[in-house]
């Protein structure tokens, strides 16, 4: 599909990389941005459409579908990550937004793609879909799952028409990884190469060298994508 004259909807779009996205798809000549967060008195740029959204809230989810019954473009790009996520409740509220959030957005917006012509549905989700550490194992646990998903509706809708795509990679430049000392690409670049993505047919964005080599080292030996553990024999 065609960004210019679409009709896109952004979760998490306040901030980050998904008021990046806003900005890129009213530069590339989107008809109509719906720029979702849960207060949306702090969607502020200029040309978006605020919309008042929880992903973790069924109720909202099915008002959003209904209000914004236009859209040939989902991005689902909301998600928390909870540091260490020491107790139950914080890998819960990770698993609501990143993965649940995920499908509830995806299950009540497919009719409406398909009624639209099929569009395309965009997940946000990280190098963190593929491997693994301590310090962040439940957040990596429900991007995991939000990455099983996106496969999985790939095949499930693309019998009518919506084209999936599934968007990797590691430290982004955002208050997320605002600790962060290791190199980051920029909000700017990862858009620019997932709405390159959705106008290009391709279904998964692998945007850094991290995610690149990450994902390439799958199909090898695990101690490729875990080094430290062939360092400790």
């Amino acid at each position: 599909m065609k960004i210019s004259g679409s009709v896109a909807l952004v979760t998490g779009a306040n901030r980050g990389l998904g008021a990046a996205f806003a900005q890129a798809l009213l530069a590339r000549g989107a008809r109509t941005v719906y720029a979702a967060a849960r207060n949306p008195a702090t969607i502020t740029a200029e040309g978006l459409t605020p919309i008042e959204l929880d992903v973790t809230d069924p109720a909202a989810v099915a008002a959003a579908a209904s209000r914004c019954a236009d859209v040939d473009l989902l991005i689902n790009n909301a998600g928390i990550l909870r540091s260490g996520a020491a107790d139950l409740d914080s890998a819960r509220a990770e698993m609501e937004t990143n993965y649940f959030g995920t499908l509830s957005m995806s299950r009540a917006f497919a009719p409406v793609l398909a009624r639209n012509g099929g569009g395309a549905l965009m997940n946000v989700l990280s190098v963190l879909s593929f491997v693994s550490f301590p310090q962040v194992s439940t957040y990596a646990a429900s991007k995991a799952a939000a990455w099983s998903l996106t496969n999985a509706l790939r095949v499930e809708l693309k019998e009518q028409g919506t084209h999936v795509v599934g968007v990797h990679a590691g430290y982004i430049d955002t208050d997320m990884a605002a600790r962060v000392s290791d190199p980051k690409i920029s909000p700017e670049e990862v858009v620019a190469q997932a709405l390159d993505a959705v106008e290009a047919g391709l279904y998964e964005v692998l945007a850094d060298t991290v995610s690149k080599e990450t994902r390439a080292a799958l199909s090898g030996d695990l101690e490729l994508v875990y080094p430290a553990l062939a360092a400790r024999r």
